[in-house]
């Protein structure tokens, strides 16, 4: 029996504005969910069951993506889908390698995550599939969402913090979708100006521009704490003011991912942060998270397939 790995994610920019067709900057970790086929799962996600109803599910260790019981914000209930799906289609014989597959998987991972959590843009869903770092956006052409494998501009150094505190994105949202009934004007305002910094950022990639790329990180943070404002939404938890102006001195920026509200910050700069950043971010109760960029995104890590890769690359040595 397989058992399948599938990569959890970092929004580093486009959230919200994601939703309303701006790209997004999503990068894939090393952090994920492992699903063994030869195992059941006593209990499935409601994205799993939104998938395959009650067919038996396959048992997934997602602790990686936990601190204790508390989530750390990397996408768990995406990979967790991706990876359950994904040891399904090998049992089938599908090889995970293959791109008409890939978006195959992507195309109903996306539909059951949207079905079981009343939406979203999927961003989560693409880097758990596909991996690497993915410029993602919803359009009238691809309404399920695209996803185009781009690349951190050269020198860019990604540091990753765990909060003190967990987000609860739907409730994040609810709020931003409440300043948009009762002040459409000033919702609109703020969104617009998240969708402005997103496509800077997506262009700052794609010409592989560090400084301006950076730039946009710390635009976004901004632009995510007047969101917050202005929604009465905890976006940016307290004390990231003074962390993004101690980065601002060292040429980086530094911004909660996703939809924010705790679980996971990034340092994005030319170099590592200072101690004297460290200190301060301990202080607020963030640690360094130990991960990587996944570049491979789901595929099959059985005993078998990893044989079978050493085989081939030493036939071709």
């Amino acid at each position: 029996m397989s058992k399948v790995f599938a990569p959890g994610k970092l929004v580093l920019t486009g959230a919200y504005a994601v939703l309303e067709g701006a790209p997004a900057i999503v990068v894939a970790t090393s952090r994920g969910a492992v699903a063994d086929g030869a195992r059941a799962a006593l209990t499935a996600s409601p994205e799993v069951r939104a998938a395959i109803g009650d067919a038996p599910a396959p048992h997934v260790d997602a602790s990686s993506l936990f601190v204790g019981s508390r989530k750390l914000g990397l996408g768990a209930s995406a990979a967790i889908l991706v990876a359950s799906l994904a040891v399904r289609e090998i049992e089938r014989g599908a090889d995970l390698g293959d791109a008409r597959v890939r978006e195959q998987l992507f195309a109903q991972a996306r539909s059951a995550h949207a079905s079981a959590q009343g939406g979203g843009s999927g961003v989560d869903v693409a880097a758990s599939v596909f991996g690497g770092v993915l410029e993602y956006a919803l359009g009238a052409a691809q309404p399920g969402g695209a996803a185009k494998r781009v690349a951190l501009p050269p020198g860019t150094a990604l540091s990753v913090f765990a909060c003190s505190t967990s987000a609860r994105t739907a409730e994040l949202r609810g709020l931003v979708d409440r300043l948009a009934e009762t002040a459409p004007a000033r919702h609109r305002e703020r969104l617009d100006e998240l969708g402005e910094i997103a496509r800077d950022a997506a262009t700052a990639v794609s010409r592989g521009d560090r400084g301006a790329f950076i730039d946009a990180v710390a635009r976004a943070a901004g632009g995510l704490a007047r969101l917050g404002a202005a929604a009465s939404a905890p976006i940016v938890p307290e004390g990231f003011e003074g962390l993004s102006a101690i980065a601002a001195r060292e040429g980086a920026a530094f911004c909660v991912s996703g939809a924010g509200g705790g679980d996971v910050a990034c340092f994005v700069g030319s170099a590592p942060p200072s101690n004297a950043f460290l200190e301060r971010a301990r202080a607020l109760g963030l640690f360094v998270l130990d991960l990587k960029l996944d570049e491979k995104g789901v595929r099959d890590v059985s005993p078998s397939a990893a044989t079978a890769a050493h085989v081939e690359a030493a036939s071709t040595s």
